[in-house]
């Protein structure tokens, strides 16, 4: 008879779990707005940008205060872009599908810790993705801080296996991170001397590093891999469609972005059997 509601309940934790990540969009697209423009992100309360007129507490609801809108402000019936709802229900998606993940960078650290860590590390990425688009900047004090996080979850995961484990963790990802932001600069300073400008922005490299710090030697080298094959396809395509003009310069963080969720969701084993079989191929 308890099975029922056992069931019920575990049902339930996705959707609660949604609704959860859904309000985490909602303050990142905040902190999207106002960091770049050095605005406090907490007061003023959320407003229309155009008319500054506060929203009520029902149109601040995550993508249901959106759709009750219309997409336009109930004041002065300016357009309210798309992007909101979209990045609240990305960070839905993204939070629930961080209750399956099993990242390899924290060894056997217990789920909760797992999850956590995984729910952090996306709400960090997402900010800095919308940040990199609109303004092709990476805030150095999200990169720096989060970078301090990856090391301290890192340090979190070994110690709840062991001290030697805790030690070897901190040592391979504080080594990644150091790795990742030394390479990217080399790259960006060999670029300038050749061709005159550099390559990458310098974001891009506390980026990598802020990255190091929370997937390890092995998971960063993976997501700056699928960084690049999916940049390049982007950059082709836009070339080719003429969105993208000679030397135009387009974001590399979202790709970093997108290429460590896709470790951390999945896993490095899976992507290393991917390009096994891909490489079988050729």
């Amino acid at each position: 008879m308890l099975v029922e509601p056992v069931l019920a309940a575990n049902a339930q934790i996705p959707l609660l779990v949604a609704l959860l990540g859904a309000c985490v969009g909602s303050f990142l697209n905040v902190v999207a707005w106002r960091l770049p423009r050095r605005e406090s992100l907490v007061a003023p309360a959320s407003h229309c940008p155009r008319c500054g007129i506060p929203l009520a507490w029902h149109q601040n609801l995550p993508v249901l205060g959106w759709l009750l809108l219309r997409g336009r402000c109930g004041h002065c019936r300016g357009g309210i872009s798309p992007r909101y709802p979209l990045v609240e229900l990305l960070c839905a998606g993204l939070w629930v599908a961080a209750l399956e993940a099993r990242p390899s960078a924290l060894g056997e650290a217990p789920a909760w810790l797992l999850i956590g860590a995984g729910w952090l590390l996306i709400s960090w990425l997402l900010p800095l993705v919308l940040i990199d688009g609109d303004h092709l900047w990476l805030p150095e004090p999200l990169c720096r801080w989060g970078l301090l996080l990856g090391l301290l979850i890192t340090l979190a995961a070994g110690l709840s296996q062991s001290q030697g484990i805790a030690r070897a963790l901190v040592f391979n990802h504080l080594l990644a991170a150091c790795l990742g932001l030394l390479a990217f600069e080399g790259l960006s300073a060999l670029a300038e001397r050749l061709i005159g400008k550099p390559a990458l922005g310098l974001g891009d490299a506390k980026l990598t590093a802020m990255l190091g710090a929370w997937l390890g030697l092995s998971g960063m080298g993976l997501a700056v891999t699928l960084a690049v094959f999916s940049g390049a396809v982007v950059g082709l395509l836009g070339r080719l469609s003429g969105r993208l003009g000679p030397g135009q310069p387009f974001p590399f963080g979202p790709f970093l972005a997108l290429g460590a969720v896709a470790v951390w969701l999945t896993g490095e084993g899976w992507w290393m059997q991917q390009w096994s079989r891909w490489g079988a191929t050729l």
